[in-house]
């Protein structure tokens, strides 16, 4: 792999990505890092006045940012397509699948659509959004997958993937991380036996604290202890590394996975093995056929039109950014 210096990512100007849940934490660190590049970055988020802090947030800290707020929620699977329909670009160069929710204590929550809540927020949500922009991905474009330390150990189980027995949260959503991981690697052997040019890399932070990150208007300085906590783990501005490298990279390639070069929780961004549950494809395969059942997405890969067939759609952002700038 080429060298990669984390605090001089390579220039992207004319590109256009879309950060899921970059309105805080991690999300909100790898749309910072990436509108410093010169991109236009859409930030996917359901409260837009959230979304709205984070976009000044990020302007006090890259002046010239071209920014907008995609009004997503994917909790409601049935609004993505919505929401999608209405991202006013006519080419995406990359999305990060960040946004995610992690419930410490019980009781199990549901989805209005029945389904469990981490479970439905972290993969069924993107893996239907994922199928709705396909035809939207530039040639050469990348689906970004962000999993986690945990998920790459986790036991995912494919009779109870809606955690409805023996509920724990934090086994929840490290299945759940699992499942989006699998669901990466499973995309990009599906792409690429469809012949598409368009790439699936999956990234995870590591140990990335709210104690040890830098502070910002959308996340406040903690207080508290920092050592030892510090030699072992990370803040979450170095948490997102390792998906801003398989952003923009050019030497990545599809099924890659991307995590903190010291024993996995921190530091610069290195290329990781492929190994475990991970490379099970027979699992990641059955994943995808009941992720299938339960959303009725993902029963094609659609190959993306090529980049030389599309030009770049704009429109003017409104007072509230919601729009990507012209």
């Amino acid at each position: 792999m080429s060298h990669w210096d984390v605090h001089r990512p390579p220039r992207a100007e004319g590109k256009t990505f879309l950060v899921t849940g970059g309105n805080a934490g991690i999300g909100y660190f790898v749309a910072e890092q990436l509108a410093g590049t010169g991109a236009t970055v859409l930030l996917g988020s359901r409260n837009a006045a959230k979304a709205g802090a984070a976009l000044t947030s990020i302007r006090s800290r890259v002046p010239d940012a071209r920014l907008g707020h995609l009004k997503l929620d994917l909790a409601d699977l049935g609004s993505i397509k919505s929401a999608v329909d209405t991202l006013g670009v006519d080419r995406l160069d990359a999305v990060v699948c960040n946004a995610g929710v992690l419930l410490e204590e019980p009781p199990r929550r549901e989805t209005a659509e029945g389904h469990e809540l981490m479970f439905a927020t972290n993969h069924l949500g993107h893996f239907v959004l994922v199928h709705h922009l396909l035809p939207l991905m530039a040639a050469g474009g990348r689906v970004v997958t962000t999993g986690s330390f945990i998920g790459k150990s986790a036991e995912l189980d494919l009779d109870d993937l809606q955690s409805e027995r023996d509920y724990r949260p934090k086994r929840t959503y490290a299945r759940s991380k699992q499942a989006q991981m699998l669901f990466a690697f499973e995309l990009d052997r599906r792409l690429r036996a469809a012949g598409s040019e368009v790439l699936s890399v999956v990234d995870h932070p590591g140990g990335a604290l709210d104690s040890l990150t830098p502070p910002r208007p959308v996340h406040p300085e903690q207080s508290g202890r920092k050592f030892p906590a510090g030699l072992l783990l990370q803040g979450k501005e170095a948490g997102a590394w390792p998906a801003v490298r398989a952003v923009l990279d050019p030497a990545v390639r599809g099924g890659e996975m991307f995590g903190p070069r010291v024993f996995g929780l921190r530091g610069e961004p290195r290329l990781e093995p492929v190994r475990g549950r991970l490379a099970d494809t027979e699992l990641a395969e059955r994943l995808w056929t009941a992720s299938t059942a339960l959303t009725g997405a993902g029963d094609q890969v659609m190959n993306p039109v090529p980049t030389t067939a599309r030009t770049r759609g704009c429109r003017r952002a409104g007072p509230g950014g919601s729009a990507p700038p012209c």
